[in-house]
């Protein structure tokens, strides 16, 4: 780990979660619980900031015993997790999503789509991601006939690693979207032009009054980028993609070394 910038502790802690947050088998550890308890203590706010969907943050919530906001779908829908309420939601254009696909499917041949709507994943029925899968239908046509809010397009490939897409949908010239992705499991995220999990952080900060230098940040994926550039400290987990800890000279341990609990514990003085 390196030296922090802070001279007080941060007003926020905003922290992605797969790869971060959580331990590679997908649990909290106790140590990091208590540190979030410690940050919380202090008056500061501990902001979860996620690719995945509201309802796959409740358990992992509940588990890392945190009662605050979740800023969900790489920025697409702000939810309170308490009440499991969404707050505020950025939709995709059904018009965007399908230009998006088309072009993604035309350059990585074999690829396919799924939908989140934020309340549930609408998919054709060979999506790669088979436990992600919750309203199926038969083919990609047929995707555009839901009448449902779309948040983020999802493109997946058996083929492909994630950053060989990424390349993909940059040599594509795609526009008019955000794409990112959270691993290398071959599936890229697209959101709206303007939605990422900074832009929804930085709103959220906002309207608080905190500025970008009283927040810390934690993350591993190129989807955290965007929050770890913008935050007034942005860790990179000692996991990280190359093009993450490339960016970011702040290291935290790794997820399974309980990286951020070491690092607020220094921050927040236990």
């Amino acid at each position: 780990m390196t030296a922090t910038p802070f001279r007080t502790p941060p007003r926020l802690v905003a922290t992605d979660l797969d790869g971060t947050l959580l331990r590679s088998d997908g649990t909290v550890s106790e140590r990091t619980r208590r540190a979030l308890r410690m940050v919380e203590a202090t008056g500061a706010e501990v902001v979860f900031v996620t690719a995945r969907p509201p309802r796959y943050v409740d358990s992992i919530a509940e588990g890392a015993g945190h009662q605050g906001t979740a800023i969900c779908c790489n920025g697409a829908i702000v939810y309170d997790v308490p009440s499991r309420q969404l707050l505020d939601a950025r939709r995709m254009p059904v018009s965007v999503a399908r230009k998006a696909a088309e072009v993604l499917v035309a350059a990585l041949p074999g690829s396919t789509l799924a939908l989140e709507t934020g309340h549930r994943l609408i998919s054709e029925r060979d999506f790669g991601k088979k436990d992600f899968q919750e309203v199926i239908v038969e083919t990609a046509a047929e995707l555009w006939e839901s009448d449902e809010d779309i948040v983020k397009l999802l493109v997946h490939s058996e083929r492909h690693h994630a950053d060989v897409m990424m390349t993909a949908a940059h040599d594509a010239a795609l526009a008019d979207v955000e794409v990112t992705h959270s691993g290398g499991s071959g599936m890229l995220e697209i959101s709206s032009p303007g939605v990422t999990k900074a832009g929804a952080l930085a709103l959220w900060c906002a309207a608080r009054g905190i500025g970008a230098s009283e927040v810390v940040s934690f993350g591993d994926m190129p989807n955290d980028l965007s929050t770890l550039t913008w935050a007034g400290a942005g860790y990179a987990m000692g996991n990280a993609h190359p093009d993450v800890l490339a960016a970011t000279p702040l290291r935290a341990a790794t997820n399974n070394d309980d990286g951020v609990a070491r690092v607020l514990e220094r921050l927040y003085g236990a």
